[in-house]
């Protein structure tokens, strides 16, 4: 049992000094490289920086090039290795998917290189780090529109591009997700009871995006929002109102005849319907009463 128990703890023992020993050798690794690549930059030979730069470029090693490509930038400030220098850098960041970066440093380069043979390239992953930075539905959505225009541009620009089909099926991604957005913010409108600006968002969604996968739930939603906002109303605008939902009711029953919701719907227009023929026959017996006085 005694022997058990000290070969347990010699070997959690040795485990720890291995595990020292291996976090010990990676940070003398890190320093060593950093050190190095101080000592490049130091050396006040850009040519040799740049050259360091693209064999580490070529090795993979982006942080360690871009940190070179960097370092000796200003050194070619307005020669023929400009273009090369910043469209490497970028590349560099966009290879670490560091997409902010990446982006930041491609828009800089489009400005001004337009006339880089790396410009199409350097157009394509900017737009493509918008497309990678674009979040999902729940969260605002201004990088989202920002990478269709991107991917748009590009798409115009370079017709013949062998990127076109990728970019073309992340065009339909990124509207997919502006469409889940759309739904998703009218819909809360909808369940807060705000009726009125739920109609609003749903109908602009419509008609914004017609194909919407949602399309019935959406068309269907209107119609309730339409009639509860409706029964929720004083009486000078229920008539407007009501008559509103009828118009909504019809379109939905036109397009989605055998919807699992046309039982529900079909009570609110009856509703709606009472309401109308009940006030209509209050009017005109109120017109009769006139008369006859």
């Amino acid at each position: 049992m005694l022997v058990a128990i000290a070969g347990t703890r010699f070997f959690i023992t040795m485990k720890r000094i291995i595990g020292y020993i291996t976090v010990a050798a990676t940070i003398c690794a890190i320093a060593v490289s950093c050190s190095g690549i101080n000592k490049i930059i130091k050396s006040g030979d850009p040519e040799f920086a740049y050259r360091q730069a693209v064999e580490l470029y070529d090795a993979g090693k982006w942080s360690k090039a871009s940190t070179l490509f960097e370092a000796c930038a200003h050194i070619y400030v307005g020669t023929p290795r400009e273009d090369s220098l910043s469209f490497y850098n970028a590349r560099c960041k966009f290879k670490e998917k560091d997409w902010d970066s990446a982006s930041m440093l491609l828009d800089e380069f489009r400005r001004k290189f337009g006339r880089s043979p790396f410009i199409e390239e350097a157009e394509g992953m900017y737009a493509h780090c918008f497309f990678r930075m674009a979040p999902g539905p729940k969260r605002d959505q201004a990088l989202t529109t920002q990478a269709i225009v991107a991917i748009s541009e590009f798409m115009s620009r370079y017709p013949e591009s062998e990127q076109i089909p990728q970019f073309k099926e992340m065009l339909d991604i990124l509207s997919e997700r502006l469409q889940e957005k759309s739904y998703m913010n009218a819909y809360t409108y909808y369940k807060i009871g705000r009726y009125k600006a739920a109609i609003v968002a749903f109908k602009n969604a419509l008609k914004r995006y017609p194909d919407s996968k949602h399309r019935e739930e959406m068309m269907y939603y209107t119609v309730v929002s339409s009639y509860r906002l409706a029964a929720n109303s004083v009486e000078q605008k229920q008539t407007d109102r009501y008559l509103s939902m009828l118009d909504s009711y019809y379109t939905f029953l036109n397009e989605f005849p055998e919807s699992t919701h046309i039982k529900e719907l079909e009570r609110m227009a009856r509703d709606a319907r009472d309401f109308l023929d009940k006030n209509r026959k209050g009017d005109d017996s109120g017109e009769r009463h006139t008369v006859t006085q």
